[in-house]
Formats: structure tokens, C-alpha cells, sequence
């Protein structure tokens, strides 16, 4: 009988503790499953993790996205008028990028200028990150497209033997992509933030990021 009462007071204590430390642990657990995505897809292939202190706005990013953005803008549309066209996708930039990246942490001076002032900065922050990765990834993407308003400017002088001068035809354009954005952005708190809204395409660029990430730190 004593046998009995000191087993079931020791399961009883175990529980109490089990209970306390789930309690302590529930607020961030609860967090996490907030950020979390219910679509199993994403939550095995998107990590809610983030590293703050990893520099972002760095000129290896402006260098390389810039670079990247001009380079598949005009390779595409150079290639859309012939009769069978060839399309670079921003995922050979995002391969592509990733030794030109760490080939410019190793080599650029890592001087920080104007140090103790307001406006210092160094071009050389640091190793090759993987959120300079994505903003690269993302200014190649947004020049791999063709602007549909070239649509119109070919449709007005292909078929209606007009010519718009340069500036009318960079209005017209500019004005298209401008609004596209735009609207991208209105939307955003409904088509990117939820954790339930998911693009099945961009899964597959996530997972070759971690994969290069991975694959750098063995390096």
C-alpha cells in the first residue's frame, strides 16, 4: 500500500513539472505555430528562423542585382522577337551569383569609410549572406520578365505602321510596370503575409537556396 501512494506521488509530481514546463514553453511554441505555415509544404521547406544581424543593403547586392536585372532584361527581350525564343530564367542568376558573391567577399577591401562618422560604410561587410542571396534573386526576377506594354509598342508599329518615340514608348512601359507593382503591393497583407496563402513555383528557388547555403558553409 505505501508502495502505491509513493508511486502515484511521484507521477503526480512528474506531471506538475511536465505541466510547468510546458506552460513556460507554450508562449513560444504558440508563436511559432503562428508564424508557421498549416500547408505542410511550406513549413518543411520555408524556415520561420531569422538572423538580424546578417547585413542586407550591401554593394555586392546593388552590384550583382543590378548586373543581374539589365543582363536577363536584355537577353529576354532581345531573344522574344525571334522565332523561337530563349528564355534565362532568374534562376541561373541565382546559381550563377553565388561564387560571383563570395568571389567579392574575398577580394574587395574591407576599409570601413568615413569611420566614427554618421554615413560610414564599408563594401565589404562580411561573408556572402544568404538574404543578399534572395535580394538579388529578386532584382533578377524582376528584370527576366518582359514588360507586357512591349506588347504595345510592337503591336502599334508592327500592324499599324506607327512609330512612338522613345519616350512615349518608356512612359507606356515604365507606367504598366509601375502599376503592377503597385498593386503587388496593396495586396500584399492578402497574397504574401498569411501564412495559409502559398506559391507552389517559389518553393522551388526556396529550397536551392538553403541547398547553395548548405553547400557554402562546407565549402
Amino acid at each position: 500500500m505505501r508502495e502505491t501512494e509513493e508511486i502515484k506521488a511521484t507521477l503526480l509530481q512528474k506531471r506538475e513539472h511536465d505541466g510547468a514546463g510546458a506552460s513556460g514553453s507554450h508562449s513560444a511554441d504558440e508563436s511559432q505555430n503562428n508564424e508557421n505555415s498549416p500547408i505542410e509544404q511550406v513549413s518543411l521547406t520555408v524556415p520561420v528562423t531569422d538572423d538580424p544581424t546578417l547585413p542586407v543593403v550591401t554593394f555586392r547586392m546593388w552590384t550583382l542585382g543590378s548586373l543581374a536585372c539589365v543582363l536577363l532584361s536584355f537577353v529576354n527581350q532581345f531573344f522574344w522577337y525571334r522565332r523561337e525564343p530563349l528564355s534565362v530564367t532568374s534562376i541561373s542568376a541565382q546559381i550563377s551569383v553565388v561564387p560571383l558573391g563570395h568571389l567579392m567577399a574575398s577580394t574587395i577591401t574591407k576599409r570601413i569609410f568615413f569611420e566614427g562618422q554618421k554615413w560610414e560604410f564599408t563594401l565589404n561587410p562580411g561573408p556572402f549572406n544568404v538574404k543578399e542571396h534572395v535580394l538579388i534573386t529578386i532584382l533578377a526576377n524582376s528584370g527576366a520578365g518582359n514588360p507586357y506594354a512591349i506588347h504595345f509598342v510592337s503591336a502599334v508599329k508592327i500592324f499599324y505602321q506607327k512609330r512612338l518615340s522613345f519616350w512615349a514608348a518608356l512612359v507606356v512601359v515604365v507606367t504598366t510596370q509601375v502599376l503592377g507593382f503597385g498593386w503587388a503591393g496593396l495586396f500584399r497583407r492578402y497574397l504574401v503575409e498569411p501564412a495559409a496563402m502559398w506559391w507552389p513555383q517559389n518553393l522551388v528557388q526556396v529550397s536551392l537556396f538553403r541547398y547553395l547555403v548548405k553547400l557554402s558553409f562546407k565549402a
